[in-house]
């Protein structure tokens, strides 16, 4: 039996939430916030606690500066029971930082990298692998680092019978390349949310964009916050929409999307219940402030999953 569920090659930062109906900041001028949360970031850390929460064992290999910051990121991962000994500390480094300003409808986002794109190749030792199921990436484009050893990476997780999975994230530099279209021939889950989806094909339907993006992956997820999600394998598609619940902060959703998403994979659920899945968990994890919070347990989506009598969800089974 693998030691792990699920791997995750991913960047490591804080973030700062600071939340309230009017979040814009104006230069000369002091505004009032309702909450400010320091907390768990980047998409990474937050798949792997969302993972874990639904069960399963999960690790993340990253590098962290040897600061306060990466001391309370080593201690909340370890407290959400994620697998933290595949972190490095780095004296030279700081810990990345993004502060988030999020309202109930979306959120923007500054971020000192610091660390997030120290993570190579090079320093991922393959014969890992052969301990996991899966492997997931998040944050491709901020991940620098890793980006030019990652197809022999992934091809090497592939060898060791592990399936793979990346999230791009958005690209902050607008190039929307940084050789994402080799990586992709290593990964067997695409998962990008609708805006990128567009970037990357100049496609704003996400059907149109979902055609185009299994050519590039076997299986791509187009996620659309409120609008639910689309995805397709082969022939294969469906769409489900969002859960209709009171939303507090979508800081992570899409995180928690991929999480339950890739778990209902592992599961062996079809193409529709892993994407009924992926939304339930996208948004339950919308009712806490902060990525982590609100993610659900394995019994909260089960007990979400039981009220739809939806035919074609009838090949799930459960945990």
């Amino acid at each position: 039996m693998a030691d792990y569920d699920i791997l995750v090659l991913g960047e490591i930062n804080v973030d700062l939430v600071l939340q309230a109906g009017d979040i814009t900041p104006v230069f000369g001028q002091e505004k009032f916030v309702e909450r400010a949360i320091l907390t768990l970031g980047s998409s990474s850390m937050i798949f792997a606690c969302a993972t874990t929460r639904l069960g399963l064992r999960t690790a993340l290999v990253g590098v962290a500066g040897d600061d306060e910051f990466g001391q309370f990121i080593l201690r909340a991962l370890q407290e959400r029971g994620v697998d933290t000994s595949l972190i490095s500390l780095d004296p030279s480094l700081k810990t990345g930082v993004t502060v988030s300003l999020s309202t109930p409808r979306d959120r923007a986002m500054l971020t000192f990298p610091g660390c997030i794109p120290a993570l190579a190749a090079d320093q991922v030792n393959p014969q890992i692998f052969s301990h996991a199921r899966h492997v997931h990436v998040g944050s491709y484009f901020l991940q620098q680092g890793l980006q030019p050893g990652l197809f022999d990476l992934l091809r090497a997780a592939k060898r060791e019978g592990c399936s793979t999975s990346l999230d791009p994230g958005w690209d902050p530099w607008a190039r929307w390349n940084g050789g994402l279209r080799q990586v992709l021939q290593q990964v067997d889950i695409f998962l990008p949310n609708r805006e990128e989806a567009a970037a990357l094909t100049g496609e704003s339907v996400p059907t149109l964009a979902l055609e185009q993006l299994t050519r590039w992956s076997p299986v791509v997820v187009v996620k659309g916050g409120a609008q639910g999600a689309w995805a397709r394998r082969g022939d294969e598609w469906a769409s489900v929409p969002a859960l209709p619940i009171p939303v507090l902060d979508v800081t992570g959703a899409g995180d928690a999307f991929d999480a339950g998403f890739i778990f209902g994979l592992l599961q062996g659920w079809n193409l529709k219940a892993a994407l009924r899945a992926g939304c339930i968990c996208g948004s339950l994890s919308t009712r806490a402030v902060g990525g982590t919070e609100g993610q659900p347990t394995f019994s909260e989506l089960w007990e979400c999953m039981q009220k739809f009598d939806d035919p074609d969800d009838h090949s799930k089974s459960g945990h």
